[in-house]
């Protein structure tokens, strides 16, 4: 249980840093930025395993910059995909 509440908290703060790096608004829940932290976790995760190989836990802020890094690409390509469904209608 301890191990799924510190999923939640540490996707929440990545994703909160990950909307940050991004400027303008950006109109997202708790859920959302959650999703967000969570996503670009996994993201920051595999590119820190493919560049500092196996031993990439012994790098922790670099992996948690590469984590913030994947969760800015999801809020932008989100927000991407939000302009042009908003220039459709």
């Amino acid at each position: 249980m301890g191990y799924l509440i510190s999923m939640v908290i540490g996707g929440l703060i990545i994703g909160a840093l990950g909307r940050l790096a991004i400027p303008g608004p950006d109109p997202m829940g708790c859920l959302g930025t959650l999703g967000v932290g969570l996503g670009g976790s996994f993201i920051g995760g595999i590119v820190a395993r493919i560049l500092l190989g196996p031993n990439f836990v012994d790098h922790g802020v670099v992996v948690v910059v590469l984590e913030v890094l994947g969760a800015a690409l999801i809020v932008w390509l989100v927000g991407q995909q939000r302009r042009r469904a908003a220039g459709r209608t």
